[in-house]
């Protein structure tokens, strides 16, 4: 284990243990929901068997996850096109939020980086001691936050890796360099998500274009034979990188989770959901050009996330970045 994993362990032991008292006294006034004591978020782990059967070992390389503004003012984003993963869940307002994921590429600047959301940290345990690179938090969810096993990195706590660009207004401009977080590369070993990469399933159904729509953000993904990629639209407008690089997964995963009121709300009192990505459901899978009617599976949180055909076996993904978008389950 490196020395620079051990240091966020041994930090991370020590919130847990002044952070308890604080999430007790300040997440469970009255009329708000009481969080549950004991549902795994807050619980460190060294090495313990996935559902796969495999270790989950102590030593494994970190990796980065960056929340990322995604309203119309926040466009176009620095960096996302590096990201191994992006996942988008919606937010406060129907609106939609990013989260990025960098373990094979660390690129020069991410962003604009805005707050992290409870659902956050049920995503974040399928991996090994993640840092997360986020603005702040709703002020009685951060001791949750706190108590997680990840390394938190605000501005508050890193100041030399984030600064202010003058390209858009704040809040959307705040910028974080990934390199002053990260020294080094964590590696394809860090990606400990359940997917899989090979050839496509068989069967599927010619799929050209496929929108997910929240109450105030829309996605488009459409194919483009000629790049083999799926290049995605938000709200209507093709979406690029802030260098004019069209964004283009080379997988799309719409999840079909259950999403329900979370015990925090922001400050004009609108509840901020809770997307829960522990359990099992349905998904649509698309590459290639085609679309994969699936299932998806996460027994706990963490575990990462088995997809497998109706006849129960696994569904491969194409080589290259993949987006999870999670939809509301009807």
């Amino acid at each position: 284990m490196g020395h620079g994993t051990r240091t966020r362990r041994v930090r991370t032991a020590a919130v847990l243990l002044t952070a308890t008292g604080l999430f007790a006294a300040g997440c469970t006034g009255a009329g708000t929901p009481r969080v549950p004591a004991d549902d795994g978020r807050g619980q460190l782990h060294t090495s313990e068997p996935s559902a796969s059967g495999q270790s989950r070992a102590a030593d494994r390389p970190a990796l980065l996850a960056v929340k990322i503004d995604n309203v119309r003012a926040a466009r176009p984003q620095a960096g996302i096109d590096s990201a191994d993963i992006v996942y988008a869940e919606q937010v406060e307002g129907g609106l939609s939020r990013l989260m990025a994921v960098f373990a094979t590429r660390l690129p020069k600047t991410v962003g604009p980086v805005r707050s992290a959301r409870e659902s956050d940290l049920e995503l974040l345990r399928q991996f090994d001691d993640p840092t997360l690179a986020f603005s702040g938090a709703q002020r009685k969810l951060m001791p949750l936050i706190n108590r997680a096993p990840l390394d938190a990195r605000t501005p508050e706590q890193a100041s030399d890796a984030y600064f202010r660009g003058s390209d858009k207004a704040s809040p959307h401009n705040l910028y974080v360099r990934p390199k002053r977080l990260m020294p080094t590369t964590p590696g394809a070993a860090a990606l400990t998500t359940g997917f899989r990469y090979g050839a496509a399933p068989a069967g599927g159904t010619r799929d050209t274009s496929e929108t997910v729509r929240y109450p105030a953000a829309r996605f488009t993904f459409s194919w483009s034979e000629s790049r083999r990629r799926w290049l995605v639209s938000m709200d209507g407008r093709p979406d690029t990188t802030s260098d004019g690089k069209r964004l283009a997964p080379a997988t799309v995963v719409v999840q079909y989770v259950k999403v329900r009121p979370s015990a925090f709300h922001d400050f004009l009192g609108n509840n901020t959901p809770y997307t829960q990505t522990v359990g099992s459901g349905r998904a649509k899978v698309l590459r290639d050009g085609r679309a994969y009617d699936v299932n998806w599976k996460r027994p706990k949180a963490t575990d990462g996330t088995e997809f497998t055909t109706k006849d129960g076996a696994p569904v491969n993904f194409a080589k290259g970045q993949v987006w999870v978008v999670f939809a509301k389950a009807s």
